[in-house]
C-alpha cells in the first residue's frame, strides 16, 4: 500500500476502489502480507502511520473533532500525554470504533459542538480540533472529572501564552456556561 498516494492519510477502501479493481486487490494483498493493517471496516493504514503520534481523525471518525486531553496536548496546554485520542462527536451519532488506536468519544450537543472548531495540520494530517479558548472552557467545565490540577495547568498555560484572546475566551465561556467559574480562575491567576 503506497501511503504517499493518499497524502499520508489513512486509506479507505472506497478511495482505492475509485482507482479500479486492481488497486483494491493490491490493498487486500498488502493487508495479507502485513504491509497494511485494517483499522476498521473499510479503513486501512501502514505500520508507519500507526507509529505516528497523530491519527487521521477524519478517516476513522468522519465529522469528529479532537478535544480535551488530545487537543490540550496539541496546543501545548498540558504536559500530560493522553492515554487515548479524545474525539468529540455530535450527540446521537452511532460510531463504530476500531480496536486500535484507543479512542474515547465525547458526545456533545449540537448547539455546543461547533463552538471553537478549527482545522490544523498536525503530523501531516488535516484535523478538526477545538481552539485554545474552547479547550480552556472545556477544562473548566470538566474540572471535577479531570482533576483540579489538570484544570489549573491548562488555565495557567493558556494565560502565560502571548497569543491569548481573553475576549474570545469569555465569549466561549458564556456560551458554554462556565463564565462565572472561569472569571474566578482568571482573577486569581492575573
Amino acid at each position: 500500500m503506497e501511503s504517499k498516494r493518499y497524502n499520508n492519510s489513512f486509506t479507505s477502501s472506497s478511495m482505492v476502489k475509485e482507482e479500479g479493481r486492481t488497486a483494491y486487490y493490491k490493498l487486500l494483498d498488502s493487508v495479507r502480507d502485513g504491509d497494511a493493517v485494517r483499522i476498521k471496516r473499510g479503513v486501512y493504514a501502514t505500520a508507519e502511520q500507526l507509529a505516528d503520534t497523530m491519527i487521521d481523525v477524519e478517516a476513522i471518525i468522519p465529522g469528529g473533532v479532537l478535544c480535551l486531553f488530545s487537543a490540550w496536548n496539541v496546543h501545548g496546554l498540558t504536559t500530560s500525554l493522553p492515554q487515548a485520542y479524545h474525539v468529540a462527536v455530535k450527540r446521537g451519532r452511532k460510531i463504530t470504533l476500531p480496536t486500535f488506536p484507543k479512542i474515547e468519544l465525547h458526545h456533545i450537543t449540537d448547539t455546543m459542538f461547533d463552538i471553537g472548531v478549527e482545522e490544523l495540520v498536525v503530523s501531516g494530517y488535516h484535523i478538526h480540533i477545538y481552539n485554545k479558548e474552547r479547550c480552556v472552557c472545556d477544562a473548566v467545565k470538566y474540572r471535577n472529572k479531570i482533576g483540579m490540577d489538570v484544570c489549573s495547568e491548562v488555565v495557567n498555560n493558556y494565560i502565560s501564552q502571548p497569543d491569548r484572546n481573553l475576549s474570545l475566551l469569555m465569549d466561549y465561556a458564556d456560551k458554554l456556561r462556565v463564565k462565572r467559574i472561569l472569571e474566578q480562575y482568571i482573577a486569581i491567576k492575573l
